[in-house]
């Protein structure tokens, strides 16, 4: 049955057993999301082994997914306000199931690279629509924000499980079962869905403007893939000219909307200041946050020696460290304005990841990782109310719309974390590395060791006696400093985040939500709640 409640009446009612059971049908599809992100980074030697990709085939067996998703995600979530979150969440999930047991089977990298691709769209299908189906199931503030709390602890649950289960699996089955350990979570999901799943979908007999699709996917496709790509190789003409295409799709995307009688998404969204602000600072975590875990993982195998399998389990703890901080985040806010549990957890994470720069002058993995585990408290407790606040001050109508813009600022964030924060640590890196070569290491092996850190250990490994171990000793201490830089970075950026927010939100109550098209009981009715120009209320 098609739900719809724009004023919002219904929102001091408290959930029942139905709805708790619900939550836990949409935690699955996160984890089936999450797993997949991650769960190849251990499998891709069994992969190469088999298929014998190239290495740019390897690259992208390994990004195209999280490119498509990000690219489809402004589309899926108007798309599920459109046609019903439901519908669209379960055919997400069967396509989700129907592909990946294609890509277990897949025969050559080309086709398993189009394969990834074609998960990448069906998931982008399952984020948003699972994220806006919970403003449908909880109408009550207090269990709403718990209910988000716990979606974002299982994504982060399962991006932490991924690596773990990734290197079970292969310990014992081929590399293809890494994808087919997801089909019987999706399949109880297809069955119970419509069973436990409230429908919803936007009464207009409006079509999706498909010239605005093109525009955002090519905006949001073009940014990400050169980001991404820039940070992985340096700088290139062509992702130069990546970005740039992308920020003028983007451009056209933006004014098309603002022409648009019913646009793919409603820009006055951005007239609330906390779905505004909110969106920033998603967007600036990830700049802070994610630089510094990418070169802490290197420095496991590089500098520390461990297995990948081992350095996979020494992540572990840091990501359970942000799923306690996401639950912990609701019971807090009870008590506090969520300004102030955001931006106390984020000043915890600054805190956290400045203890993780000085401690890598030790060598100590377990310091290293409990400081950098303390901060992830901060920083899940930070990202639980900070998604709350983007879904559950939007109108319930445009809830998806919402929940996609939320993980689009997120993408952008990984891949803006990657180019700053690790962009930042490679370049002392080099410079560290050009004025502490040995004299008598080649000079061409000297050039080499600069452009990347494995390159450069393969050639301390290739170079005789004590010259080799020099030049180890020197990258080890480059690559060191190169982490702190990227903790540091984190630090300030994080810092900067929970100033904005402190700022921005400070004055909101708690219990300060909206629920439906209109503004929350403890707030008057103006444009900045509702979103809506005063001419059309």
């Amino acid at each position: 049955m098609t739900e719809h409640d724009p004023t919002g009446t219904r929102s001091s009612h408290r959930a029942g057993w139905r709805q708790w059971l619900g939550l836990l049908l949409l935690v699955l599809p996160m984890l089936a999301l999450a797993t997949d992100l991650t769960v190849l980074f251990l499998a891709m030697p069994s992969i190469a082994g088999d298929l014998s990709p190239g290495t740019s085939q390897m690259l992208w067996i390994v990004h195209v997914y999280g490119f498509f998703i990000g690219g489809f995600l402004i589309t899926m979530g108007r798309l599920g306000d459109r046609v019903g979150r439901r519908r669209l969440l379960l055919i997400g999930t069967a396509a989700f199931g129907i592909l990946s047991l294609i890509a277990a089977y897949s025969v050559s990298a080309e086709m398993l690279i189009v394969v990834r691709a074609l998960l990448g769209i069906a998931g982008a299908t399952l984020m948003p629509s699972a994220y806006s189906l919970l403003r449908n199931l909880f109408h009550h503030p207090r269990q709403l924000r718990f209910a988000i709390a716990a979606m974002m602890a299982a994504f982060g649950g399962g991006t932490a499980l991924g690596p773990v289960l990734g290197g079970v699996l292969l310990e014992f089955f081929w590399w293809g079962s890494v994808f087919l350990v997801n089909l019987p979570p999706l399949m109880l999901l297809l069955v119970l869905g419509p069973l436990l799943l409230p429908e919803f979908r936007e009464p207009s007999g409006h079509r999706l403007d498909l010239a605005s699709v093109a525009l955002s996917l090519g905006a949001i496709l073009g940014i990400i893939f050169g980001i991404q790509e820039m940070a992985e190789h340096g700088i290139h003409i062509g992702y130069l000219v990546a970005i740039t295409a992308g920020v003028g799709l983007a451009v056209l995307f933006i004014r098309r909307q603002l022409r648009l009688p019913d646009p793919l998404l409603d820009l006055r969204l951005f007239r609330n200041r906390r779905f505004t602000a909110s969106l920033a600072a998603v967007l600036m975590l990830g700049i802070g946050t994610v630089g510094g875990f990418y070169l802490f993982t290197q420095y496991l195998q590089w500098v520390a020696g461990l297995s990948p399998l081992t350095a996979g389990l020494w992540t572990v703890p840091f990501s359970l460290a942000t799923v306690l901080g996401m639950l912990v985040a609701p019971a807090l806010s009870r008590w506090l304005r969520p300004a102030y549990v955001i931006g106390g957890g984020l000043l915890v994470s600054a805190v956290g990841l400045t203890g993780a720069a000085v401690l890598t002058t030790t060598g100590s993995v377990t310091w290293i990782a409990a400081s950098y585990s303390l901060g992830a408290i901060g920083q899940g407790a930070a990202t639980a109310l900070l998604s709350d606040l983007i879904i559950a001050t939007a109108p319930l109508a445009q809830a998806g719309s919402a929940a996609s813009m939320q993980e689009v600022s997120g993408e952008l964030g990984v891949a803006l974390g990657i180019a700053f924060g690790g962009g930042a640590g490679m370049l002392v890196y080099r410079a560290t590395l050009t004025d502490s070569v040995p004299p008598a290491v080649p000079q061409e092996s000297a050039d080499t060791a600069r452009s990347s850190v494995a390159e450069a250990l393969e050639v301390a490994g290739a170079l005789p006696g004590a010259v080799g171990s020099e030049l180890l000793q020197v990258i080890e201490e480059a690559f060191t400093r190169a982490l702190q830089v990227g903790f540091g970075f984190g630090a300030v950026a994080v810092t900067v985040v929970a100033v904005l927010i402190l700022v921005v939100l400070g004055r909101y109550q708690a219990n300060r939500y909206t629920d439906g098209d209109g503004p929350s009981q403890s707030e008057p009715a103006t444009a900045e709640t509702t979103g809506e120009p005063a001419a059309r209320r």
